[in-house]
């Protein structure tokens, strides 16, 4: 930079070398010229790299010095050392010598094996000294990188000062179906996903294996976080989010646990019904995110069915718990993050109800496959709705035919419901839970039929 603005200068820029002189003559002083801005820019942002170098040991060496405890078995490091430390990594990088950086990584992780070694605790952890190499780490960064540094630092310092929490949550927390649970989701998402071919198989009737797993993908992940709110709120909330949890699996099992519940337990009538009510939620979201995932373009021909249907769903599972219940204690439902075998009983039943309606509907018209989805939605309503989007996407079926026959399903899917609720709780769970499912019924129609495009 300098070498390039003084051969400018000597090129060619006289008038500004002799608007230069000039100033300094009259002035009795010398005008900055680029050069010197730039040269004292670079000297402002050297010093910022080097405030960022040491923040970071402060904020890291705080916490260890905390925990440092004292006398001889106490922690070698503290928050001298992580500073220290941290500012050494920025200074070795400044230099621009690779080597010194790479021997002074070797020297603090020397010494900080070297302090385990002769340390006389009890505690055979090593976090203090794998955080005083990771510091130095960061002081290396803040040279080259103030910002990723500075959140480098403050992620490690929150990972130090939730020691307690952390280990408490993996100790007692997290059950072991949990983290079975979680591997498989990430085994699903990140591993068999990308392996999945992308592309439509004709004699799956244009199905995308790809979209299809990613389906099945999207179902655990929200049966996860259904199940983690419901972990996460605790039991105050009782049936009522143990009943939004559920719906993520199954709509139709919920009512008919609720029903179950509502016949052992009397005095939780009012709370199982609005349990079973806030299921239809999650019917819902899971509708609209299934239509997203498999034809984006039927969802924003229809999403006024699915939004004015959620609001009419939190509305009547509000109305039915507004009075307060003891069902604040109840246990949640679920023992399982979600449901494996009913995910991929979806994909199963996805993938039949496509073959199905796109083979009617090639022999007998449009109707016949309106007929098809409405009866598969009194088993699945998703995967009803799904084929629809699949049909739609592949142009075997127009976006303006796409609504009814989802309406359809979901009214099937409602019969379902009522019918699942009377056996888990007889007719007075039924009538009881009736007038939410009408209510939400006619506001899905009455949405396809004001707010949905003509024919859709």
């Amino acid at each position: 930079m300098l070498r390039g603005c003084c051969g400018g200068v000597l090129r060619g820029h006289w008038a500004d070398a002799a608007g230069a002189l000039r100033g300094h003559r009259a002035g009795g002083g010398r005008r900055a010229g680029p050069c010197d801005t730039d040269r004292v820019l670079a000297t402002q942002f050297e010093w910022v790299q080097m405030a960022v170098a040491l923040g970071c040991g402060l904020l890291i060496g705080v916490e260890r010095e905390r925990r440092k405890g004292e006398g001889p078995t106490r922690y070698a490091a503290g928050v001298r050392s992580f500073a220290v430390t941290s500012l050494a990594g920025a200074i070795a990088q400044s230099l621009g010598e690779p080597l010194l950086v790479a021997v002074g990584a070797l020297l603090v992780a020397a010494l900080a094996i070297l302090s385990h070694w002769r340390s006389d605790r009890d505690d055979p952890g090593i976090t203090t000294e794998l955080a005083l190499f990771v510091t130095y780490l960061l002081g290396v960064t803040a040279v080259r990188d103030p910002t990723l540094a500075a959140g480098g630092a403050a992620t490690v310092a929150i990972l130090l000062a939730a020691r307690t929490r952390l280990h408490r949550f993996s100790r007692t927390t997290l059950r072991d179906s949990e983290i079975r649970d979680a591997l498989i989701l990430a085994g699903a998402a990140l591993v068999v996903l990308p392996l999945v071919p992308a592309r439509s198989i004709e004699w799956l009737a244009g199905v995308n294996p790809r979209a299809l797993w990613g389906l099945v993908v999207l179902l655990l992940a929200l049966q996860a976080a259904g199940y983690l709110a419901m972990r996460v709120a605790g039991p105050r909330v009782g049936l009522a989010l143990s009943g939004l949890a559920s719906g993520f699996v199954s709509s139709t099992a919920t009512f008919a646990a609720m029903g179950a519940r509502a016949r052992a337990e009397p005095q939780l009538g009012r709370a199982a019904v609005g349990g079973a009510l806030v299921s239809n939620v999650a019917t819902l979201l899971q509708l609209g995110l299934v239509t997203l995932t498999v034809a984006p373009q039927l969802l924003a021909a229809i999403w006024p069915m699915y939004a004015a249907g959620a609001a009419a769903a939190v509305g009547g599972a509000a109305l039915a718990t507004l009075r307060p219940s003891s069902a604040a204690s109840s246990p949640p439902l679920l023992d399982r993050v979600f449901d494996v075998r009913g995910s991929l009983a979806f994909a199963a039943v996805l993938t039949g109800v496509t073959m199905l309606a796109a083979a009617i509907g090639e022999r007998f018209g449009s109707f016949a496959v309106i007929a098809a989805a409405a009866l598969a939605g009194s088993v699945d309503v998703h995967a009803a709705a799904a084929a629809v989007g699949v049909l739609v996407e592949s142009g075997r079926a127009l976006v303006e035919e796409g609504g009814l026959p989802i309406a359809l399903a979901f009214s099937t899917n409602t019969v379902s419901k009522l019918i699942a609720a009377w056996v888990g709780g007889g007719p007075r769970f039924v009538a009881a839970v009736l007038p939410g499912l009408i209510g939400l019924l006619a506001v899905v129609w009455a949405s396809w039929w004001w707010f949905v495009p003509s024919g859709a």
